[in-house]
């Protein structure tokens, strides 16, 4: 969520690679979109299964997660319980596999993903690990390779549609803008979001990102000329038209873009 964006940050993407599945898991909300987008990456039938973010702990969503293996290992884009909470009884399903994280609390039978640049290969498949962090400390990307085609794998950095949510102060507006920088260079590659449906520039999908964010900062530099002192102030003027019931995720948003602005808060 991240105000009046409410659409799709871009083209959408017309059909999948064929060597990539999506699972939505049943959690749909205002924060979850239509649910989270768990994705299964096979590059030939007979190999084994990359997973990425297992979503809740559901048990018909695990299983259907299940159903899809052999699994090599399971990727975690970042922290948070709606990627995540399903990862260790996933695991027990798939016989114990490997869970892969850039913060060690969520990875288990590996080590962690560690950058900000890594390859390792998955299968028939390069896997490229992008540190992005800003949404989370611990938010990564994949880009991923196979026959000839690449995606890249967002999580919660840019979403299918509408904007995200910088969590201060986990999250970091600073980090976040650069982590967009780095992903606008991939133009012309699919962008596989963690909610929402699949982009087809992910390049395109953050020049869009970065525009709004810019913007959304010039909004709040007016709203603290205007005597603004607080976050919940500044929220009441910047996102008046968001639903009410949605303020206390604008507000952690807010916090991250005044601290980057360097307004002191209270």
């Amino acid at each position: 969520m991240g105000g009046r964006v409410t659409g799709a940050a871009g083209a959408l993407l017309d059909e999948l690679p064929g060597w990539v599945s999506l699972l939505r898991a049943p959690n749909p909300g205002p924060m979850t979109l239509d649910g989270t987008n768990t994705w299964v990456l096979r590059a030939a039938p007979d190999a084994p299964a990359v997973v990425v973010d297992p979503g809740p702990a559901d048990e018909g969503h695990l299983a259907a997660i299940a159903a899809h293996g052999p699994v090599g290992f399971v990727l975690i884009t970042h922290g948070h319980p709606d990627h995540t909470e399903g990862a260790p009884r996933l695991r027990e399903l798939l016989g114990g596999v490997p869970v892969l994280a850039a913060d060690p609390a969520h990875t288990a039978g590996g080590e962690p993903l560690t950058g900000p640049v890594e390859y390792f290969g998955g299968f028939g498949m390069t896997l490229r690990l992008l540190s992005t962090p800003g949404h989370t400390a611990d938010s990564v990307c994949l880009l991923v390779e196979h026959d000839g085609q690449r995606v890249v794998l967002t999580g919660d950095t840019i979403l299918g549609r509408g904007t995200t949510v910088v969590a201060h102060p986990d999250g970091h507006l600073g980090d976040y803008l650069s982590s967009l920088e780095l992903l606008s260079t991939y133009r012309g590659v699919p962008a596989l979001p963690g909610h929402g449906p699949a982009l087809a520039d992910c390049g395109a999908a953050a020049e869009f990102y970065l525009a709004h964010r810019r913007a959304r900062l010039d909004q709040v530099r007016a709203a603290v000329a205007a005597g603004a002192t607080t976050a919940p102030e500044v929220v009441a003027v910047v996102y008046a038209d968001v639903d009410r019931s949605l303020w206390w995720a604008a507000e952690w948003s807010v916090r991250a873009q005044l601290e980057h602005l360097g307004v002191e808060q209270p």
